[in-house]
């Protein structure tokens, strides 16, 4: 479906902000946006624990947003949560909370991810053209370092550092001296260096920056003459000047600075002393401002799914050629999983839950590349540590758990409410597995898929049985599998 309307929701570390969109063909033109300066990467204590103070700031900023979400479908509109909520050990237990409060699902997307939909976004605010450019994000966590041409990222990386972590670690309480400010260039050099010899060798033509870190600098470089010949955006001569003053003020508190915006403020420093160690270990000399960043690929990489452009189906393809999957018998696989599922789930609700069957039945087999014993568990554990471009980390651990569950024991998987919408899933990968073991065509019989109160209920013609002594052996064995965890799954001969 096609939306005329789309919101995009980023939590990122420093703020959480929200763009809506109209959607005119193949284009998004901005509504609305709103931002709220939550400062998550603040409240993680030592043990990488969210505090209590911080998630009710955040989950407070969350209802508020949610007020401009209402009305919207839910499939209008993405929320995605970075840095932070990757790192965070209680993130498991605070998202159910901001999913309420937000009122939409909220995705927590791996560092890569982030890269690639920050690429999507500044590349579509800038003027087209055919050259490579670098583009450099400095969030509140994490840096995301990207080169691409044109609309599609090339190389992308997530590095661990960020304004508001960095100000924290060494700045604390807004405290700046020489020595402060070369211990922090340092460690931001050693975070860039394992990254530098790849991306010389890529090249690029154009630098980039994008959202507030680089918008504060960039405004802050161009309102006080500190940049040469009065040049735009950020430059090196410009970035020195500007840290200088930094130094001599002593104090955020002490800064004089036309342009200086009291919300970005607070995690300025650590922020410009990342763009300076950028700039000096990747030999940059200037970078221009998009202001298109994350948000806006968010939008992007939403309208490419209404299109059927989605990129979670170009990287199962990648994975299907990567892992030389055996595509004869995975189609075979879909189609009879797709076929008893729908007996289950027949209404539209469920094209999401299709959906992510199909990629369980595509990739199902992947793991047989690194050994045919236990081959389900070399599967999984590839879904769940890959980089896979589109996927949420949630949407990588349906797929692990779907593709775990296929075969053997069902005891192995992590604990599922008893209604869990995965379980019908696995059933039906399970049973298209099982049904499908011979790997060539076969005329399958007429089944029928119930659920019951308790379980499942498959019907199956009982002349048919008779004639397939084994397959009638492993339905058996399937439903003891299933008692032992409690459900039930029930092998009813008709006829």
């Amino acid at each position: 479906m096609i939306y005329e309307t789309v919101a995009a929701v980023d939590l990122g570390s420093n703020s959480f902000r929200l763009q809506v969109g109209r959607v005119l063909g193949q284009q998004i033109y901005p509504l609305d946006s709103l931002k709220e300066p939550v400062r998550l990467a603040s409240g993680l204590n030592p043990r990488k624990m969210l505090e209590t103070a911080t998630q009710e700031r955040a989950l407070e900023a969350l209802r508020r947003l949610g007020e401009r979400l209402r009305g919207l479908d839910r499939g209008a509109v993405r929320a995605v949560a970075t840095n932070t909520l990757r790192v965070a050990k209680n993130a498991a237990q605070f998202l159910p909370q901001a999913e309420a409060a937000l009122g939409f699902p909220i995705e927590v997307i791996a560092g890569r991810e982030e890269a690639r939909l920050v690429y999507v976004g500044a590349s579509h605010s800038l003027p087209t053209a055919a050259h490579k450019r670098l583009v450099i994000d400095i969030g509140g966590g994490s840096t995301e370092c990207i080169i691409g041409k044109r609309h599609v990222p090339q190389l992308t990386e997530s590095l661990y550092m960020g304004c508001v972590s960095y100000t924290q670690q060494f700045f604390p309480e807004g405290k700046i001296d020489k020595r402060r400010w070369r211990d922090a260039l340092v460690a931001a050099t050693r975070e860039i260096e394992p990254i530098v010899q790849e991306y010389r060798q890529w090249g690029w033509k154009e630098a980039v920056g994008t959202s507030g870190t680089a918008k504060a600098i960039a405004d802050l470089l161009e309102q006080n003459g500190l940049n040469p010949a009065a040049e735009e955006g950020i430059t090196c001569e410009g970035l020195e000047r500007l840290a200088n003053l930094f130094i001599k003020a002593g104090s955020v508190d002490k800064l004089d600075l036309r342009g200086l915006k009291a919300d970005r403020l607070p995690v300025l420093p650590g922020g410009l002393v990342i763009m300076q160690a950028v700039f000096q270990a990747l030999q940059l000399t200037h970078m221009v401002y998009a202001d298109g960043a994350l948000r806006l690929g968010v939008l992007y990489d939403l309208l490419g799914r209404f299109h059927q452009h989605d990129m979670r189906d170009a990287t199962v393809e990648l994975f299907r050629k990567r892992y030389q999957v055996e595509r004869q018998q995975v189609a075979r696989v879909e189609a009879m999983a797709r076929a008893l599922f729908v007996q289950l789930r027949p209404d539209k609700a469920a094209d999401e839950a299709h959906q992510l069957l199909s990629w369980g039945c595509r990739l199902h087999e992947i793991g047989i590349s690194v050994a045919h014993n236990a081959y389900h568990r070399h599967g999984a554990y590839i879904l769940t540590h890959a980089d896979m471009p589109g996927f949420s980390r949630k949407d990588q651990a349906q797929l692990a758990n779907l593709v775990l569950g296929h075969r053997g024991k069902l005891d192995k998987l992590p604990p599922l409410p008893a209604h869990d919408p995965l379980w019908p899933l696995i059933l039906c990968l399970r049973l298209a597995a099982l049904f499908c073991r011979a790997r060539e065509e076969r005329v399958q019989p007429s089944l029928k898929l119930l659920e019951t109160s308790d379980g499942f209920g498959l019907h199956v013609p009982a002349a048919w049985l008779l004639k397939n002594p084994w397959t009638a052996a492993a339905l058996a064995d399937e439903a003891a599998l299933w008692r032992q965890i409690g459900r039930c799954f029930e092998v009813i001969a008709e006829g």
